[in-house]
Order: C-alpha cells, then sequence, then structure tokens
C-alpha cells in the first residue's frame, strides 16, 4: 500500500499482495481455530493435570496461589436458550481458561504492533482480535453462532455473513496463487519483504549468483 499509495482491496491484489481486509479475515480464521487448542473451559482433566503439576500457567510466578485449590474463575457460558450466562469454576477446572486468556493478551500485542505500523504509514485500518467466543469447534461455544464481537447470531445471518468474516474460496485461491518464485534481479517475490541493506552492503539488485 506504502509502494501504491492506496489501500483498495483490488488494487493491492493486482500487485501481487494481500489487502487488509483478507488478513481480517485469516485473523478471524486462525486465531478462532487456535483458541480451540487450549481445551474446554471447564475440564476435570486439566484440574487433575495442575494439581499433579502437569499442567501450568503461563508466567506462575506472577501468581501469589501457586496451590489454586480455593479459587475460583468467572467464566461466561452460552445458557442454551440464546443468552449467555456467568459461572463460576474452580480455578483447577478453569486453567484451561487462564491459558487460553494469557494467549489472547499476547496475540493483542503483537496486533497492537502490526496496527502502529499501518497508522505510521497513514491509513485507518486497525486490526481487530475476533471475541473468544467466535467460530468456535471445540468446548462451550463450539456450534455457538456469534459474530466476531461474540453477538449471539441466527444461523440464517451467519450464513449470509460469514463470507465477510473469514476467509472465502476465492480468498484462498488468491493466497495460494501468491506463492510465485521471482527471479529477475532487483525484483522481489510479493509474498516476501525486500531486505532493508544487502549483505556485505551490496546494492539490492547485485548478482549474489549467477545462473548460466
Amino acid at each position: 500500500m506504502k509502494t501504491l499509495g492506496n489501500d483498495d482491496p483490488a488494487a493491492v491484489r493486482n500487485a501481487g499482495a494481500i489487502d487488509l481486509s483478507t488478513l481480517q479475515r485469516y485473523i478471524n480464521f486462525w486465531f478462532s481455530s487456535s483458541l480451540d487448542l487450549f481445551g474446554a473451559e471447564i475440564s476435570s482433566n486439566a484440574a487433575s493435570y495442575f494439581a499433579n503439576s502437569l499442567k501450568g500457567r503461563p508466567d506462575e510466578a506472577r501468581f501469589a496461589d501457586h496451590i489454586a485449590a480455593d479459587q475460583s474463575l468467572q467464566i461466561e457460558l452460552p445458557d442454551g436458550q440464546g443468552g449467555v450466562t456467568a459461572e463460576d469454576v474452580p480455578m483447577r477446572s478453569a486453567i484451561n481458561e487462564v491459558t487460553r486468556a494469557a494467549y489472547i493478551r499476547d496475540c493483542g500485542t503483537g496486533l497492537g504492533r502490526w496496527n502502529r505500523l499501518i497508522g505510521e504509514a497513514g491509513y485507518d485500518f486497525r486490526f481487530n482480535l475476533p471475541s473468544l467466543r467466535f467460530h468456535r469447534s471445540l468446548g462451550a461455544w463450539a456450534g455457538v453462532r456469534t459474530d466476531p464481537e461474540g453477538r449471539l447470531i441466527s444461523d440464517e445471518e451467519w450464513r449470509l455473513r460469514q463470507g465477510d468474516w473469514l476467509p472465502s474460496a476465492g480468498d484462498r485461491a488468491f493466497v495460494s496463487g501468491l506463492m510465485q518464485r521471482v527471479v529477475d534481479p532487483g525484483k522481489m517475490a510479493g509474498w516476501i519483504a525486500p531486505p532493508e541493506i544487502g549483505i556485505n552492503n551490496a546494492p539490492f539488485d547485485y548478482e549474489y549468483v549467477r545462473l548460466n
């Protein structure tokens, strides 16, 4: 976008790069998918593993109570009637949710750096992490239809709008098609960031390798 002086998605794609709105859809997909890796919100297995020192929390040293036998954590869960309820869960049984929350904070920090760079380039676009309720396949929120903000929606609205929130077949085909080699001197494939400086301070178009 900086090179083009244009953030129009079609123009960015025609230049061989990925537009920001497509990146947001991929963030929605991969972030929500990775949240499932932490397990269910309430887990007796997690409680047992924690009690036997087989499962821990990130940065355990910052917690005052390392036993967590008498603590609880309030977790928002679907109530089965189209609403949301808050449930106090024993901390050990909620360890998956504790580690998931730490991961979400780390992802938010990384996304903040991206947004800062976009702002410094003069664009107003901002990436956002979707709600932990969104597009889940495991745990209490598995199969519950919500928008990226975590608002519960109907199956019909999900069907109509999922292409706005998640990568479409066209998005996937476009991204896969970007992985094309470029061998001309002084040129760089659109999916590789050019180096700030060449090896041994050589110019960008230096002939590092001769192909005869």
